[in-house]
């Protein structure tokens, strides 16, 4: 099963919530883990990797905190996630480097790191602004129809 990390989570939820606040300034640490019950020190750490990745400012003093380094509809998911997680891999055999303990016998590595391709498109596709976004009556149909499946050759 593929499934994001817990600081994958918060930090999507975080930029989710600082784009909505966007109009009203600057949101503290304390202000978003509050909001969503998030533990402040572990929010902490992943809003500061999100501003060495270039996704926010962070202001000191009083009217400090946290904003949008650039507009929501330009920072993907992908951005995020990467930012937080490092690469996005689906496998251990398909790293940066390229390790893999069976070369001559594996049949999926190929195919797999084409799953991973695919996944990162998605996920670029993704912006902030979109998550900020309720759901309409139109895309809460679209989501109860079946999924489609992805052919992979």
């Amino acid at each position: 099963m593929l499934k994001l990390t817990k600081k994958a989570d918060y930090g999507l939820m975080a930029m989710k919530h600082l784009a909505e606040r966007a109009p009203h300034g600057a949101c503290s640490a304390k202000d978003v883990a509050d909001a969503y019950g998030i533990p402040q020190e572990a929010l902490a750490k992943i809003l500061q990797r999100l501003v060495k990745a270039g996704l926010l400012h962070s202001q000191h003093g009083m009217n400090g905190g946290y904003t949008l380094a650039r507009d929501a509809g330009t920072i993907s998911a992908f951005e995020v996630i990467r930012a937080i997680d490092g690469p996005l891999f689906i496998t251990c055999c398909i790293t940066v480097r390229g390790e893999c303990d069976q070369p001559d016998r594996c049949t999926i590595r190929e195919p797999l790191r084409r799953v991973t391709e695919r996944i990162g498109k998605v996920l670029r596709r993704i912006n902030i602004s979109e998550m900020k976004k309720e759901a309409t009556s139109q895309e809460e149909e679209e989501a109860k129809k079946p999924a489609e499946l992805v052919t992979i050759t």
